[in-house]
């Protein structure tokens, strides 16, 4: 650490760094009331007690609307408004017979409230198929498309008040005229306008006005916050027979529970203003007490048809959480006999563009929805990305494969134990892994739809690299630096599965990789197995290496990105900035701080890491507990299967991460806690670092293990980051001059 030439932007957060620092030990817990990581059950009773029938069923169904309602869009009006009125203001021929209506609606409210929608009307006689959907400018060629399938499309005012359509004037804004209307109605945005869908729904359906619509085929569908418009739509209006949910996030296909700060989506805080109860954003960090989460729309919807389409890389939708929502809607649906009319539809690439591939897979949606074309049930096939069989994977395997090999589940103090039942429980790495030797980078469309640059500063450079087993990833590095070779930091992202190592929702000014990259460091940034562009690799995994473990994997790749930074074992696409090659940290957070843990702890090439909300220990980290166990890593998340052979015993583990954290000394170690992370027991860790610092000695080395544990939930912004930095400078003998922040602003919106 000695004659450092590089800088860290400190900022205002030094002092109350040093006001926060403990040697494990003398922390009091928090004290907040616990619930459970995984989904509320469909099937049962808020107040536990099982559905088991139909019967049951019906007032499960009542509960659970009662409580979307209470938690995310609030109360409807009591009663429907009649139509007074129906003018045609204008229309317009079309294609095949076609005709295209303008049409203002006026219902019967205390100020006679009246909106416009337009119906397009394919030539013929009909019956034909309605669908809905709100006109803003991407979502128009499906109305197109169907229009040209024989259906009615029909455009309400859904749209968003933060969006505008010069052709559609006064969509986004009727919603303020109809919540005037009913002031008692606590309804938000996106609810209102879906009950505007409904109302232009009430206007075709009715016979006096003439439209041939064939019974019970009504389909909805909206991408991103029309889709959660949509669905909630449908959740309400059992007219609605089908519905279409493009990427539409949370809370829509994606529970809060698997999203939020921790992986880098949307948290309960993100939303605008108006779209959902405000008291939701209370729930930011404590997303694990929600009374219900998103995956009841699905249960309301039931047993019509849905299709919750995401992509691979979908930064609002991320594949975990859609997935989990998914398979506890699953249930209902097979309680209501018709498994098959809920599915999720994946897509290769991002949360944007809509292709007309897309559009017409959607449409072959309602196509099949309806009974039309020549859709087919195969065509929509159950595909899982996440879902982890971990009594197959373990039939798979021979009993020495599984045999736990330890008289003790103790380790003794010797690093050699340590080291091996570390090793033994990451399962045994291949020989080789599967790769044809060529290094190959990241395109400029893929680091478009990653989103890497998005949030960059001035003073920061992006040059690709690519090591150890073709893994792919970015350095950043302050080209003003020049030739002084700089600190190194390999940075491992959360459970961040659509957006890999690029922070999404929750930025502040700009992300980890170039706030660090700008102070001075060099930042090499890439998606760990599973994650990211490397999605689908972490679904295949256990088909290659049956007998390693993701974790392992993820850890083989620290040590790769060791052997490029440190002896340049891979590719660069431009010139290689000049490292300290006896500085190398690691940061990670969440997910990524475990990894950090584990591959410093069998890496001495590692200077020091640092682990924000990385882990809570096994041994006591059962299925009863709020965090979700030791199940998150071996089955959920599927990490490291072998711990599944101690489900409920979790006592016998042979090692925990005081274990660890003892390989790591004496070397730097920062182990940030915070006291409201809903995945981890804080009093746990505080008894686990204590038993930790007495493998750092004492004197010189007694402050290397630092412990940073602030009154907070988890998150990693930019007091996070700068903890990091200001840890760094104290971690050696070092001084550095602060270097002024500065305020930088996003080049675009989040969708």
């Amino acid at each position: 650490m000695r004659n450092r030439a590089w800088l860290f932007v400190l900022g205002n957060s030094f002092a109350w760094l040093l006001a926060g620092l403990i040697l494990c030990g003398g922390l009091a817990p928090a004290n907040e009331p616990c619930r459970n990581a995984d989904l509320p059950k469909l099937l049962e009773f808020a107040d536990g007690s099982p559905v088991r029938d139909l019967s049951d069923w019906r007032r499960r169904k009542e509960e659970i609307r009662r409580l979307m309602c209470e938690t995310f869009i609030g109360t409807f009006p009591r009663s429907v408004p009649a139509i007074l009125r129906a003018e045609t203001l204008e229309e317009h021929p079309g294609r095949n017979g076609a005709v295209r209506r303008r049409i203002k609606l006026t219902f019967d409210t205390k100020r006679d409230a009246s909106f416009e929608i337009w119906v397009w009307v394919p030539g013929g006689k009909g019956p034909f198929p309605v669908l809905l959907v709100a006109p803003i400018h991407y979502q128009l060629g499906w109305a197109e498309m169907a229009l040209e399938r024989g259906y009615i499309a029909c455009l309400f005012p859904g749209i968003d008040s933060h969006h505008k359509q010069a052709e559609y004037p006064g969509y986004e804004s009727v919603w303020l005229t109809f919540q005037a209307e009913y002031p008692e109605a606590t309804w938000t945005e996106i609810s209102l306008k879906g009950w505007l869908a409904s109302r232009a729904l009430d206007y075709l359906l009715d016979p006096k006005y003439g439209y041939p619509v064939a019974k019970g085929q009504v389909g909805i569908i909206g991408h991103s916050r029309y889709g959660k418009q949509a669905i909630i739509a449908a959740a309400f209006d059992g007219r609605i027979t089908s519905v279409v949910a493009r990427s539409s996030g949370t809370p829509a296909s994606c529970p809060y529970r698997f999203a939020s700060r921790t992986t880098f989506a949307e948290a309960p805080a993100d939303f605008p203003d108006t779209w959902f109860l405000q008291s939701l954003h209370a729930y930011t960090g404590r997303e694990h007490e929600l009374p219900i989460d998103a995956h009841g729309w699905l249960a309301l919807i039931a047993p019509r048809r849905c299709l919750l389409d995401t992509a691979h890389q979908d930064g609002c939708d991320p594949t975990f959480a859609v997935e989990r929502a998914y398979l506890e809607g699953k249930k209902v649906y097979r309680l209501l006999g018709c498994p098959e009319k809920l599915r999720v539809g994946y897509r290769r690439g991002g949360h944007n563009p809509i292709t007309e591939e897309h559009r017409r897979r959607n449409i072959d949606w309602l196509d099949l929805s309806f009974g039309r074309g020549s859709a087919k049930q195969s065509d929509f096939p159950e595909e899982f990305i996440h879902r982890f069989d971990w009594q197959t994977w373990k039939a798979r395997l021979t009993p020495e494969d599984v045999r736990v090999p330890f008289v003790s589940p103790r380790a003794s103090d010797r690093l050699a134990d340590r080291r091996e039942r570390i090793l033994w429980a990451l399962g045994q790495a291949p020989a080789k892994i599967d790769w044809d030797g060529k290094y190959t980078f990241l395109s400029a469309e893929e680091s478009a739809r990653m989103d890497h640059d998005r949030w960059s500063i001035p003073n920061t450079a992006r040059l690709p690299v690519s090591f150890g087993a073709n893994v792919r990833g970015n350095v950043y590095y302050n080209p003003d630096v020049g030739d002084r070779p700089a600190p190194v930091v390999i940075w491992l992202h959360p459970y961040s599965y659509q957006s890999g190592y690029n922070e999404g929702y929750g930025v502040q000014e700009t992300t980890v990789y170039h706030r660090l990259a700008r102070a001075g460091f060099v930042v090499l940034a890439y998606d760990q197995c599973g994650f990211g562009l490397r999605l689908l690799e972490g679904r295949d995994f256990y088909r290659h290496y049956p007998k390693w473990s993701r974790l392992g994997r993820m850890i083989y790749d620290v040590h790769a990105a060791v052997d490029f930074l440190v002896d340049g074992k891979g590719a660069v696409q431009g010139k290689m900035p000049k490292v300290r090659k006896d500085e190398v940290y690691v940061l990670g957070y969440s997910l990524g701080g475990m990894v950090g843990l584990y591959a410093t702890a069998l890496d001495k090439r590692i200077a020091g890491v640092a682990s924000f909300d990385g882990f809570t220990p096994l041994r006591t980290d059962s299925d009863a507990k709020y965090t979700g166990g030791n199940r998150r890593l071996w089955q959920w998340h599927a990490l490291q299967p072998l711990l599944g052979l101690f489900d409920g015993q979790e006592g016998e583990i042979p090692y925990d991460f005081d274990d660890v954290l003892a390989m790591i000394a004496p070397r730097p170690c920062l182990i940030y806690s915070s006291r409201r992370d809903r995945h981890a027991d804080f009093e746990d860790i505080v008894a686990c670092v204590g038993r930790a610092q007495q493998a750092w000695p004492q004197g010189k080395h007694a402050s290397k293990l630092t412990h940073v544990a602030p009154d907070d939930i988890s998150r990693f912004q930019k007091d996070q980051q700068l903890t990091f930095g200001n840890w760094v400078q104290t971690s050696g003998d070092g001084l550095i001059a602060p270097k002024p922040p500065q305020t930088i602003k996003s080049r675009g919106n989040i969708p």
